[in-house]
């Protein structure tokens, strides 16, 4: 099997290098790569790129996610979230490969409380959201097999993210308020990419189980509960902070004004993927503690 990678140096990116490897012939390639285009916003390239690789399986980990950006760079996020995504699904649908893709739970209106289910009627908020949206739609137009994947909270143990900048501020200021009236799951780029081979493993052997799930960690909480929870786990390692994990002060997102209006709700429903694919997702706190565990040990 021969799996092209778009977008290997992300934070999912980087781990479906490890999960897909085992699987075949891996081509990873990035917005810089040389003999091969990996750059989403070069859409005849990215055509030309699957033609002459012929690869089997296609995953794009590759997307413009700079959110508040997004809102004045609406062209810029369109052509990559977007267009790219119909060049790329045009492709696979002529030569067959099966593409993988990641979306958000941005593509929601982000109210009420009730996880998002697959069929949930879709209102992005923002600009970001309307891009990964039109992304979803144009697979799902070009009659290609796929498997797209809808995600919230994404974090590595890799580059910088929630838990490092946390600890970080934690340990130099003497007072931290953090948001607590957005809710979610942090879910790891690790289990997206574990989850990510093992559903192509799946769908090779009964292709009727491509489509649109969600993938997220199991449980949920706000920003607020996931930095204490980070600063619990620190104090419990002996790491030295100025502001303890009880002391975090509860923000409202009024507090925080963004150029781009984040979802309330960014819960995901994942009945769906676990029983198409035989899976138990795991619940978030494992996820981060052992994310910790290793940022910590660096």
């Amino acid at each position: 099997m021969k799996i092209l990678l778009l977008g290997k140096d992300g934070q999912v990116g980087w781990e479906l290098q490890r999960s897909l490897a085992p699987l075949g012939e891996l081509l990873a390639l990035n917005s810089k790569s040389q003999d091969y285009c990996g750059d989403l916003a070069n859409l005849q390239g990215l055509a030309q790129t699957v033609q002459a690789w012929a690869p089997d399986v296609i995953v794009n980990a590759a997307a413009y996610t700079a959110v508040d950006k997004a809102e004045s760079e609406q062209a810029q996020a369109h052509r990559v979230n977007a267009v790219a995504l119909e060049v790329l699904a045009q492709a696979a649908a002529r030569s067959g490969a099966l593409l993988v893709h990641y979306s958000t739970d941005y593509v929601f209106p982000g109210d009420g409380q009730t996880p998002w289910r697959e069929e949930d009627v879709v209102g992005p908020l923002n600009v970001y959201g309307l891009s990964k949206l039109a992304g979803e739609q144009a697979i799902q137009a070009s009659a290609c097999s796929h498997l797209i994947f809808r995600t919230s909270w994404v974090y590595a143990a890799r580059g910088n993210n929630f838990a490092k900048t946390m600890l970080r501020l934690a340990g130099e200021r003497d007072t931290l308020g953090v948001i607590d009236d957005q809710f979610g799951a942090p879910t790891g780029a690790e289990l997206i990419a574990d989850v990510t081979a093992h559903a192509i493993v799946a769908w090779r052997a009964k292709p009727e189980l491509g489509g649109l799930y969600h993938l997220a960690a199991r449980g949920e909480t706000t920003w607020c509960g996931y930095a204490r929870y980070v600063l619990e786990r620190a104090e419990q390692a002996g790491i030295e902070l100025k502001v303890k994990a009880q002391a975090v002060s509860a923000l409202t997102t009024d507090a925080y004004p963004t150029p781009a209006r984040r979802p309330a709700n960014s819960r995901l429903d994942t009945q769906k993927l676990e029983k198409a694919f035989g899976l138990q997702l795991p619940d978030w706190r494992l996820g981060v503690a052992r994310m910790l565990t290793e940022i910590q040990g660096k």
